[in-house]
């Protein structure tokens, strides 16, 4: 997929309008200091306008030239959009039900279910997929001291 210039160029200016307005708002001054928290995020959103105009005018220029939106090969075949679909659809199961299901079963589900999806065995997808779940949730709860939702399985909780 390749998009033209000017969409890119759009997306940076309101993006860095957002970090800019943000920092200059919320970010508290610091008394006796010359510069707060605000200064380098505002510096570094002045900067990515600049690229946004920059990036703006050029895909302008090239209009005529370049369409909007170029979609890939990939885009014509069913089973590829489904893949997309799919990593969408796994987003928001996990947004919507890790806090009361809990982060074990979800992300299981979610890895079984994609990595059969992508082409490997069913119990490959599903040994890998309690794995991975069981190492990234013991890295984040005993390493990083980062709380993983336990949900159902909170009598469990080590």
């Amino acid at each position: 997929m390749r998009f033209n210039d000017a969409v890119l160029g759009l997306v940076l200016l309101v993006f860095s309008t957002a970090i800019t307005v943000i920092a200059q708002t919320s970010f508290p001054e610091l008394p006796g200091q010359q510069f707060g928290p605000a200064f380098f995020p505002t510096i570094i959103g002045v900067v990515l306008f600049g690229c946004g105009v920059v990036l703006t005018v050029q895909g302008i220029a090239k209009w005529k030239t370049v369409p909007l939106i170029r979609l890939g090969e990939w885009a014509q075949m069913p089973r590829h959009i489904g893949n997309v679909v799919l990593v969408f659809v796994a987003l928001i199961v996990y947004i919507l039900f890790t806090d009361t299901v809990g982060f074990i079963p979800v992300s299981f589900l979610i890895l079984a279910v994609m990595m059969n999806r992508f082409g490997a065995r069913p119990w490959t997808s599903v040994g890998i997929a309690l794995l991975a779940t069981l190492v990234i949730h013991t890295a984040f709860y005993k390493f990083l001291l980062v709380p993983l939702p336990w949900g159902i399985l909170e009598p469990l909780e080590w």
